[in-house]
């Protein structure tokens, strides 16, 4: 009896997928570098402080922390899939990973910061600066999927086939020389 064969999901999402990751690694960055008084506060952060509706600005830190976290989870997801977009032979160069985080991460600068006049932007020491840079080149190597790719397709289907028939193929006897 054959096994039905399971579909690889769409690029997309797993792009998506390895975007939330990476965007969830980000946070474990920003928590540190926090902690150890390197970043004095995140750009999400500084967005919510600066931008949020009245009604979010006013819940309790931890409260406003979580919805903070959830939207750049939500953000880093969008912007893996996004990251699919790209022609194949580009997503697999090895530095496409590294330089779409960092474009995320200048656009931001370059763009969107000044563009909200958030403090955030003008304050920020050129230590942070670099933490934030490599934060999201590592978000980048996460998106390409570079730390853990792909099998081809028809790689997997046969050595998940092979695998099968071997699970299931009736044990054999090895005949003694008599």
């Amino acid at each position: 009896m054959d096994m039905p064969m399971l579909t690889p999901l769409p690029a997309a999402v797993r792009a998506a997928a390895r975007g939330l990751v990476g965007a969830m690694a980000m946070t474990g960055v920003r928590t540190f570098t926090e902690s150890a008084g390197i970043l004095v506060e995140s750009p999400p952060e500084a967005i919510v402080a600066e931008h949020a509706p009245q009604k979010l600005r006013r819940l309790g830190e931890g409260h406003r922390t979580a919805i903070t976290e959830l939207c750049h989870w939500a953000f880093g997801a969008a912007g893996g899939a996004m990251f699919s977009a790209l022609p194949q032979p580009l997503r697999k160069h090895p530095l496409t990973g590294p330089a779409y985080g960092l474009a995320i991460w200048l656009s931001f600068e370059i763009g969107l910061a000044p563009l909200l006049g958030l403090q955030h932007a003008k304050a920020q020491r050129p230590v942070s600066r670099a933490v934030l840079a490599l934060d999201h080149i590592m978000y980048g190597i996460v998106v390409a999927g570079h730390l853990a790719p792909e099998q081809s397709p028809s790689l997997h289907r046969r050595s998940r086939s092979h695998r099968f028939a071997r699970l299931t193929a009736p044990p054999t006897r090895r005949r003694s020389a008599a």
